[in-house]
């Protein structure tokens, strides 16, 4: 086995397992899809070594550095190390730069575990170098579909259903709407680049130069799209789902109320979800609130505390069908149609679903540079 691994690519279009000895707080701020942090030295280690490096120079650095991390500490971490290799013994270790970090790690894990293990040349920062590139790649070379249509149309479902789908929305764990929010927390900037980024470099590894995104803004719920793909999708050519008015309704029904009040029951249980879910629902409205007006405001928000009082009571969510209804009729749909006469020059299609995905299978030749 190398020492060392250079071969990106192939460690995320295999999914090879990583192994993470960056400090906790560096991991929470980005890591990879999958990886695990198991780190050299803890946050406290690591901000010590580091005021020792400012202040006397690398050598005191390492000195302290082993000092730290020595006797049962040094063994209990080598163990883990050594649990992780002996569990993935295809993975490979990365910190930071690829530097002393990875490399005692790899030494300690050789000389008093037995394992040869490989580190990632250039470590972290090469890695989120590559992925950041990769996007940049794909936006500039591939062709993009931006797939378009109002509120509750199954936009997502038909990414879902494509091949060559890229699910935004589900990278950034949100609607992107003002109901969008889930009921888990969104990932980090960083994570949702590299996740986006993974699933560009994997489609174009199957063949797919043709890919297809689902219309957003320049954020999902907080999360930014990446610079160049947001400018790059701004040009692409559009396809517009339609569906039946009262199809709609019952999707955003199914979505926002009964799977998400199901969601919150189950992370939180059954009052305290539903308490959370209900508040949720209030919230979301309530951001809406200069847009719509204070008289549609209030009585949208007089009839989804009616229907949550019923649902409630009564498990029964028809009385949900009356906000919906007047929210799609009064608000969105003429965003969307405003929206949608600005750009009626990009459309190349539109159709229900069954026309709209036997489109897309098919295979658009239109790019717009």
């Amino acid at each position: 086995m190398a020492d060392i691994v250079s071969d990106l690519r192939h460690i995320f279009l295999n999914d090879v397992p990583l192994m993470d000895v960056r400090a906790p707080v560096e991991f929470v701020q980005g890591a990879f899809p999958g990886a695990v942090n198991l780190p050299l030295m803890n946050d406290d280690e690591r901000q010590k070594v580091g005021t020792c490096y400012k202040q006397r120079g690398q050598q005191a650095a390492i000195a302290l550095g082993h000092q730290l991390v020595s006797g049962d500490l040094k063994r209990a971490r080598i163990q883990a190390w050594a649990g992780f290799a002996q569990a993935h013994p295809q993975g490979v270790l990365y910190c930071f730069r690829g530097g002393l970090r990875s490399q005692i790690t790899q030494q300690w894990l050789h000389t008093e575990a037995g394992l040869a293990y490989p580190r990632v040349m250039g470590g972290y920062k090469a890695m989120r170098a590559f992925l950041l590139e990769t996007t940049k790649a794909a936006a500039q070379e591939c062709d993009l579909i931006v797939l378009s249509g109002s509120t509750g149309t199954g936009k997502s479902e038909v990414i879902a259903d494509l091949p060559n789908g890229i699910d935004l929305e589900g990278h950034a764990n949100h609607r992107g709407s003002s109901f969008g929010q889930r009921t888990t927390a969104q990932p980090t900037q960083i994570n949702f680049e590299n996740q986006l980024a993974i699933d560009f470099l994997k489609k174009r590894a199957r063949g797919h130069e043709q890919l297809v995104l689902e219309d957003e803004g320049k954020h999902v719920g907080s999360r930014a799209v990446p610079l160049e793909l947001r400018q790059r999708l701004e040009r692409a050519p559009i396809v517009y789902l339609h569906d039946a008015f009262d199809a709609r309704v019952d999707r955003i029904l199914r979505d926002y109320v009964v799977l998400q009040c199901a969601e919150f029951a189950a992370l939180h249980g059954a009052q305290a979800g539903f308490d959370a879910y209900a508040a949720r629902l209030l919230t979301s409205l309530d951001k809406l609130a200069r847009r719509l007006g204070g008289d549609l405001h209030q009585r949208l928000r007089q009839t989804m505390q009616a229907a949550l009082r019923q649902q409630q009571a009564s498990h029964d969510v028809a009385l949900h069908r009356d906000w919906i209804t007047v929210l799609l009729t009064h608000y969105y749909d003429p965003m969307y149609a405003y929206q949608r006469q600005g750009r009626a020059g990009r459309i190349v299609f539109e159709g229900d679903r069954a026309a709209v995905c036997a489109y897309l299978r098919e295979g658009l030749r239109v790019r717009v540079t």
